[in-house]
């Protein structure tokens, strides 16, 4: 096996200089390694997260600089230090007894290193190290990404020992004979080849394989069930200790009539991915492949933006196994007879419309930021039964205070307000310049605005006032002390919701009840947030949790609250003059949008936006059927299509930060950050599973999440709500804070402004 190795990586933590540390440094210079310092415990366990030294050598002489052991069962409690090799360096005491190094072992450390400081001593032991441990742990982690190959194989694949006794079958093998590998291990199977010169056939084989040569042919095997299926079958021996023959694998494939048509199937996945996986090793942070800085987010002309969209289209990262069926099906239909294509055309309209479209989730670059905003965001917590239990009521909903009671109207807002809302209909208003004319109150006089340019009232039949005290209902219900899910950010994806309405492909698409509903959904989308995510609720046993089975649980309430504090009293039931039909109707669009800003859903609305609206339309675009209208009205104006788009508005309101200019992404930033920070802190306090450890308020860092949550859950969905919507300057803004948030990255910074110079 021949693997390439990078060059070693040494983490020295030693408080501070002296011959030992000095010696150790010079031993690294001189063996090629690279060498990184830290002086405390802290230094130490950020440096090894961010570098993933191969050996760490740290200071065990001086307790009073620092708890060498726990310094290092923290090292060991990370992911990455399973192959990492840490040295304690202890005091030599001529005049004692030997230690027992148990206790070193029992905190973690691989091997000790009784103080010395010679420079050839530290070399020796690096080299030592080198070449005798650091090898071994090279060698695990290759074995480990070759079983991984093995569990994914689609050859069946058998590893014996030299006495033929089963030490390994793959699911291949399994699926393919029908055992299950307990039925395996440790056993000799007895399926002999049907044939007629069964036993020369046999000697045949290993007369080969005993002598170290590789037999392939084809024979028959008895599967568990008694059936004979035939193998195209490689066995080959493995070389061992002494020379000697240790192991036998062998590797089978079915020999079938079905070969053909596998065949044709693979050249035509091989085809349709060829694409998408050039386009998977794209990152924005490393900027090693950036489609979308071609024309898309300059100022070229809406025709190439049109076709960079188009391409970023099908270019999508974030392809789920349903979507490589659906790609399958499409170039197997170009070469179909006309039944078997009409055949398939219905096969696909039943894949695009049930719930088969969540990815197959991992880990970029094993980025803890990223992993633990997927932590955070897309589970539903660690279901830890405990005796801490999180207390949040649904029954405590706040009353309008007298002080908002007041009149007011579009007619008597305040000058100072209505001058913070004079631009209110552009996607670079100021929405915190509202907060503070509104002392933090925005959203009772933007969604006045905003709903009047609607006509909100005149379409449910409502006064002026009566939409006036639910919004000051409604606006009530927001915990002002959260410092982000607060009514600013309501206010905040209102104004988003408004204005992607506004869009031309929008406003073809959806009829006069969706526009309401998608407004009224953006303005309770978070009522009555607590600060927390469903995580932290679920993990702190919260009445809402139990109330919602720990599933869907602050969108449920949401929702559910929006109602009844909507219908408990009639001066603030926006809803009470409708036609009862049509009032269910409404219910279920909003239930359905707020529901949709749930963060486990997010790849599968969004991979279902992308296959359902985005590529027939640029199917049709590129065939050259942009003037056949009914065409693209068939795409846009069917149930299915129209849920799906008013989903991924209120997605991309909900989470459109990141594309708000850059003085306003910063602030939102700040605040997202912080409430985070406030629940790590209250994890930590009550003893629940902490669901995202980086966002500790000592360590974090602000680009780094910024970066990783704008890669991971921005960049794609906007790309193609771009594609539908025409949003130019949304993107050009989120390609600027992209590279502001890099600019602090690559100074270390972890805060959200640069110092000041």
């Amino acid at each position: 096996m021949r693997l390439r190795r990078d060059q070693l990586q040494v983490l020295l933590v030693f408080a501070e200089d002296d011959d030992q540390s000095n010696g150790f440094r010079w031993a690294c210079e001189k063996a090629g390694f690279r060498c990184n310092i830290a002086r405390t415990p802290k230094s130490a366990l950020e440096s090894f997260l961010d570098k993933h030294h191969d050996i760490i050598i740290i200071d065990h002489r001086h307790p009073r600089y620092f708890d060498a052991e726990a310094l290092c069962r923290s090292i060991r409690t990370t992911k990455p230090s399973e192959n990492t090799v840490i040295i304690g360096v202890v005091q030599r005491h001529a005049d004692r007894e030997e230690s027992s190094i148990l206790p070193l072992i029992t905190a973690g450390f691989s091997r000790r290193y009784v103080e010395n400081s010679s420079r050839m001593a530290c070399y020796n032991e690096l080299i030592q190290l080198e070449f005798g441990q650091v090898q071994a742990q090279f060698k695990l982690r290759a074995c480990n990404s070759l079983f991984a190959a093995l569990e994914k194989s689609q050859e069946a694949i058998e590893i014996t020992s030299e006495d033929h006794v089963v030490q390994y079958v793959n699911p291949a093998f399994e699926t393919m004979m029908g055992y299950q590998i307990g039925e395996l291990i440790e056993k000799q199977l007895t399926e002999v080849p049907i044939n007629e010169k069964k036993a020369d056939f046999l000697e045949t084989i290993n007369s080969c394989i005993k002598i170290g040569k590789e037999w392939q042919g084809m024979y028959y095997a008895k599967k568990k069930n008694g059936d004979s299926i035939q193998q195209n079958v490689k066995i080959l021996p493995v070389i061992g200790q002494g020379g000697k023959i240790r192991h036998y694998v062998s590797i089978s494939r079915l020999c079938n009539d079905n070969n053909k048509a596998e065949k044709t199937c693979e050249c035509i996945q091989a085809e349709s991915q060829t694409d998408t996986q050039t386009c998977r090793q794209k990152d924005m942070r490393k900027g090693s492949l950036d489609v979308r800085s071609t024309t898309s987010r300059g100022s070229d002309g809406s025709s190439q933006r049109r076709r960079s969209s188009m391409a970023r289209v099908h270019s999508m990262t974030i392809e789920a196994p349903i979507t490589k069926v659906i790609n399958i099906i499409n170039a197997a239909q170009e070469s179909s007879p006309m039944p078997v294509a009409e055949a398939l055309d219905r096969a696909l309209e039943i894949l695009r419309t049930t719930e088969l479209y969540s990815p197959q989730l991992g880990t970029k670059d094993e980025d803890p930021h990223t992993s633990d905003l997927v932590g955070g965001l897309m589970t539903d917590g660690l279901r830890r039964l405990s005796g801490n239990e999180y207390i949040l009521s649904a029954k405590q909903t706040h009353q309008v205070a007298g002080s908002l009671s007041s009149p007011i109207s579009l007619n008597d807002i305040p000058p100072r307000i209505t001058e913070a809302m004079e631009n209110e209909e552009q996607w670079d208003f100021d929405i915190f310049e509202l907060e503070a004319a509104t002392h933090k109150r925005p959203l009772v006089y933007l969604g006045l605005k905003i709903f009047a340019r609607f006509g909100i009232c005149e379409f449910l039949n409502c006064s002026e006032s009566t939409l006036r005290s639910w919004l000051q209902v409604i606006e009530a219900n927001y915990h002002s002390s959260n410092s982000y899910h607060n009514s600013t950010h309501s206010a905040d994806v209102l104004h988003a919701t408004a204005y992607f309405l506004s869009k031309e492909k929008v406003k073809q698409t959806l009829d006069p009840i969706d526009e309401v509903a998608a407004l009224i959904a953006a303005t309770v989308h978070d009522v009555d947030h607590p600060g927390r995510t469903n995580s932290f609720l679920c993990n702190a046993g919260s009445e809402l949790a139990i109330l919602y089975n720990d599933t869907a649980v602050l969108e449920s309430h949401h929702a559910a609250l929006a109602f009844q504090l909507t219908t408990r009293d009639g001066k603030c039931n926006i809803f009470k003059n409708m036609e009862r039909n049509e009032y269910r109707t409404l219910r279920q669009v909003i239930i359905d949008m707020v529901l949709a800003t749930e963060m486990t859903k997010h790849f599968e609305h969004v991979n279902k936006f992308v296959n359902s609206i985005n590529k027939p339309l640029a199917a049709l675009e590129e065939n050259g059927n942009n003037g056949d209208g009914e065409s693209i009205k068939t795409v846009l104006r069917s149930p299915e299509n129209r849920i799906l788009i008013k989903r991924m508005l209120i997605k991309c309101a909900d989470i459109s930060n990141p594309c708000r200019p850059i003085e306003q992404c910063i602030e939102w930033a700040g605040r997202i950050s912080e409430e985070y920070f406030a629940q790590t802190d209250e994890e930590r306090r009550q003893g629940l599973p902490v669901v995202m450890p980086v966002f500790d308020r000592n360590t974090c860092s602000i680009p780094k999440s910024q970066l990783s949550f704008i890669d991971y859950f921005i960049i794609d969905m906007f790309d193609a709500w771009d594609a539908f919507a025409d949003l130019p300057n949304l993107m050009e803004h989120l390609n600027n804070n992209i590279k502001y948030w890099k600019g602090l990255d690559a100074r270390n910074l972890r805060v959200l402004r640069p110092p000041p110079e």
